[in-house]
């Protein structure tokens, strides 16, 4: 494992991912089979979370993946207030309890620790592998095939319809370029894990009822303008990072 992640990181990114929608896949027949709503999802993700966690700072990498304090003030993200509005975003049709206490709690589990893995593998793992020899090129990379990995709900029993779907992979591309962003321009993941962690959770509130095809493209719409629009935003005021502060181990430094 540490010889695939030295001499080929895009490699050992590619099988983490792999790894994950594999697992993702085979948690919904188990969670039916185990009487619970997605205690296989919370058990799969929080151990997932757990290994990459261990692996990271066992051998140092923490600040490389970004798991620690943004280097750029608070003022400078606008305080991070785009991202509250963004994290509510399942909640603009009402609240609604959707699952038992038991499925709730395993539910609000499983979601945070896929807001943490999801981050470490495309933000980290897929970025910095390809980032390397272009970073131009994993920021695209790493967002479009953040968001196109959603459609693996199409197919993985989770009962999602397509409209649906197609407004997730919208926004789930435009909240990776965001994302990046934020993680480049500060050397930090915590606020991508933060929120995309609270809008998952927060999911497991929102009201279905009354929520039209036509409603849910709006929503989406709209989300995705906030997304392009802060994203802009950042990508226009934040200074580029200083060379020292994001090299990449193994990168050629000009």
């Amino acid at each position: 494992m540490k010889n695939l992640y030295e001499k080929r990181p895009l490699s050992f990114a590619l099988i983490w991912i792999g790894v994950y929608c594999a697992l993702s896949s085979l948690a919904n027949p188990l969670s039916r089979l185990m009487g619970v709503d997605y205690a296989a999802h919370a058990l799969f993700n929080l151990g997932l979370a757990v290994v990459l966690f261990l692996w990271i700072k066992k051998r140092g990498l923490m600040e490389r993946y970004g798991l620690c304090a943004p280097s750029v003030p608070a003022r400078a993200f606008l305080w991070y207030l785009p991202l509250v509005l963004l994290a509510s975003y399942n909640l603009w049709n009402g609240v609604a309890v959707n699952l038992s206490p038991a499925g709730t709690l395993c539910y609000l589990c499983c979601m945070f620790c896929v807001g943490f893995v999801e981050e470490i593998i495309f933000r980290g793992l897929l970025f910095r592998a390809i980032a390397r020899d272009n970073i131009k090129l994993a920021v695209i990379l790493s967002s479009v095939t953040f968001g196109l990995g959603h459609l693996l709900n199409l197919v993985n029993g989770s009962g999602m319809e397509l409209a649906a779907n197609l407004c997730q992979v919208a926004g789930a591309i435009g909240a990776g370029f965001l994302f990046v962003t934020i993680y480049y321009k500060s050397g930090s993941v915590v606020p991508c894990i933060l929120t995309h962690s609270a809008i998952n959770m927060v999911s497991a509130f929102a009201n279905e009822a009354g929520l039209t095809d036509e409603k849910r493209i709006l929503f989406s719409i709209t989300q995705l303008g906030i997304t392009v629009l802060y994203t802009l935003i950042l990508t226009k005021t934040l200074p580029r990072p200083q060379p020292a502060a994001q090299a990449i181990p193994g990168q050629k430094q000009g």
